[in-house]
Order: structure tokens, then sequence, then C-alpha cells
């Protein structure tokens, strides 16, 4: 989930370049703090979403384990001493286990890459559902901005905070109300 994480700082870095606008431009006014991950694993959507994208990676890995034990029987089957192979059959099994082994390299990376993918788009589409209810706080709160203070598995964006600064919970009450 490093690369989750990743997209979830760039967008954060996203949300805070456009919340900056405002306070360069010379207005002044309450800042606060939330936590975007926290946001997505406490909604409801948010939560479902997390289910789906486990349960994706959950059925590839099936497949990749179903593929890896069909590899194992095979590699086994050419090294049983009791198995009185031709050379020709051999060297066919041999075969047949390069090119399985290949196709399930392959699975694999596509595996990875569609995972991968699958991420990148729910974060892209959660960073913005979360920007909208960011915004809806801030709004009835009066924020000026409110900054994604992430987290310390990727990069702590804000270093200190009061407590009372963050309105995480607010944003996920936000979000679930937006979002149903």
């Amino acid at each position: 989930m490093i690369n989750l994480a990743k997209v979830m700082v760039l967008g954060a870095l996203l949300f805070f370049t456009q919340w900056t606008e405002l306070l360069y431009a010379g207005e002044s006014g309450k800042v606060a703090v939330m936590d975007q991950q926290a946001v997505i694993e406490r909604t409801k959507a948010g939560k479902l979403a997390l289910e789906d994208m486990k349960g994706y990676a959950q059925t590839r890995q099936k497949i990749i384990s179903s593929d890896e034990q069909e590899l194992k029987e095979l590699q086994q089957s050419l090294e049983d001493p009791n198995a009185k192979l031709t050379d020709a059959l051999k060297q066919e099994k041999e075969e047949q286990l390069r090119s399985k082994a290949e196709a399930y390299q392959h699975r694999v990376q596509e595996f990875n890459r569609e995972i991968q993918q699958k991420q990148r788009e729910m974060v892209v589409e959660y960073s913005r559902k979360i920007a909208v209810a960011a915004q809806a706080v801030a709004q009835k709160e009066g924020y000026a901005a409110i900054i994604d203070k992430g987290n310390d598995a990727l990069i702590r964006i804000v270093l200190y905070h009061q407590p009372a600064l963050d309105v995480t919970d607010l944003i996920v009450k936000e979000f679930d109300r937006e979002n149903p």
C-alpha cells in the first residue's frame, strides 16, 4: 500500500496548494488539519472501497497461488527419482515448466499493474470527494485552510498541531452525509 500512500501525499499536496492560494492572497483566518487516510478508512464509502480493493487483490492472489502450486507440482514431477521419464518426455516437461513459469511471471506483473491502477483510481476519486467535504467543513466552520497532516508511514506534512485543530471527524461526517 505504499504506492497508495504516495498518491495520497500527492493529492494532499495538490489540496494544500489550492488552500494556500487563499493565505497568500492576503486573507487571514483559521487553519485546521485532517488525516486524509483516516477519512477514507472511517467513512462508509471508504470502508467499502477498501474492502473492494482487498477482495480484488485476494482474488488475484488466489489465481497466483494456484499457478504457484501448479509450477511446484510440475517441478516435483521432474525431480521425482521414482519417475521413469524418457529424455524426450523430460525435455518436454522442462519446456512446459519454462513456458508456465514465464506465463506466471507475466501474470504476476499484470496483476500488480492492475492493482496499482485500481488503487490510483480509488485515491484520485476519494481525494476529490474528501476535498469537497473539507471545503464544506471549512466554509461552515470558518477555516481559511484545512491541511492534510500526512502520516508517519510516508511524509508527515504537518510536524505539529494542537489537537483542537484536527477536523478529521467533522470531515468524516460531512463525507458520509455527501456520499451516502
